[in-house]
């Protein structure tokens, strides 16, 4: 079944809405209220492309929380448990935020970009309204508010020869997850060495919706023989990487010690932020599902658009919660949350789908 979204001003366009439209957008779906690009000429095709040049994703709906203020240290203290004594000045975070119970809300990046200031660059939940509560109910001295900052990354194994063009040479200096402020006409933009695929890239955070659409049109200028394209997050690459999505591989019933960022919940926080009581009793009897790489012995796959339960025998294990058959490992790769017992790599089970049962093994590692 295919259905038309219908527009309105509650499904917000973006600042480089023009531009992905002439590109040839195909599919859209929607975060944080916004549309988000989800194909150009094929899941497949945009999957060689990112991989072989260079692309722009519009990902202005990965919206900026900002806080801002004296109190701002202090509300992010109580909002994640991961230590942020390496916090600085143009450098980013990965953070957990999690609920009383140790649920996954959000897995945001952390971007310190002023003394007091901070972006705090969200995955698709209404995380603004949860810091704003945080901020009234601790009496926090600071503002919380999303401003008019709009992402677009550059990914792609040509990422730093058109970066390069439009921003100088001095933006591949960029370590990874490092920001800085780079001139493009009149304006300094915040860029950071980051983005959702494994291929390399940064992203470049576009303050003031009028400024998207002439950097938009320089880098597709500046990289006509780079064979630059609008492209999005891909389905297929994401997962051969590992990167996690929130709301599909893991969702506020999911603690950060399942989804396997064990590295990222400090032992020394958990009596301060909000959480640390459920994750430090996990911690002393281990998570009781986590997050695996799936190898599915397909040939096709139907979209996972639920998720798909596995089983060993009769005893249901676990599921899988993002699925795609890949062009350059072959068969079917996969996400999937399994039970203590059965998560070791080698461990085989049968997976259900809407168009059948298959055979599915965990791996040792992801694909990339």
């Amino acid at each position: 079944m295919s259905a038309r979204l219908a527009p309105s001003r509650r499904l917000r366009r973006t600042p480089f809405s023009d531009g992905v439209e002439a590109a040839g957008v195909s599919a859209y779906t929607v975060y944080n209220r916004m549309l988000l690009p989800a194909a150009f000429e094929s899941v497949e095709a945009d999957y060689r492309h990112l991989k072989d040049h260079v692309q722009l994703w519009d990902v202005s709906a990965e919206r900026q929380v900002e806080l801002r203020g004296p109190g701002a240290v202090q509300l992010l203290k109580v909002l994640t448990p991961r230590d942020l004594s390496k916090l600085r000045l143009n450098r980013g975070l990965y953070i957990p935020v999690v609920d009383a119970d140790g649920g996954m809300l959000n897995d945001p990046v952390l971007l310190q970009v002023d003394a007091d200031a901070f972006w705090v660059s969200i995955a698709d939940s209404d995380l603004l309204l949860w810091i704003k509560g945080l901020a009234i109910a601790h009496g926090f001295d600071l503002t919380v508010s999303e401003p008019d900052v709009s992402p677009l990354a550059v990914q792609g194994p040509k990422a730093e020869a058109l970066m390069a063009r439009v921003f100088g040479d001095a933006v591949c200096d960029l370590r990874f997850f490092g920001a800085g402020r780079f001139r493009f006409r009149d304006h300094d933009f915040v860029v950071t060495r980051s983005g959702y695929s494994k291929q390399g890239g940064f992203e470049i955070y576009v303050e003031g919706h009028a400024r998207g659409m002439p950097l938009w049109e320089a880098l597709m200028e500046a990289g006509a023989d780079l064979e630059v394209r609008a492209g999005c997050p891909n389905l297929i690459e994401r997962i051969e990487g590992g990167l996690l999505s929130y709301g599909n591989d893991m969702t506020t019933a999911n603690s950060p010690l399942e989804c396997g960022l064990d590295r990222y919940v400090d032992a020394g926080r958990l009596d301060h932020c909000i959480g640390g009581a459920a994750l430090a009793a996990q911690r002393e009897t281990g998570p009781a599902r986590r997050i695996r790489p799936i190898a599915i012995e397909a040939d096709s796959l139907p979209p996972c658009d639920r998720a798909w339960p596995l089983y060993v025998g009769a005893a249901h294990v676990g599921q899988i919660t993002s699925a795609a058959i890949s062009p350059d490992f072959g068969g079917g790769v996969a996400i999937g949350m399994v039970s203590r017992g059965h998560w070791d790599a080698g461990a085989e089970f049968e997976v259900e789908t809407q168009a059948g049962r298959y055979r599915a093994v965990i791996r040792d590692g992801f694909w990339a």
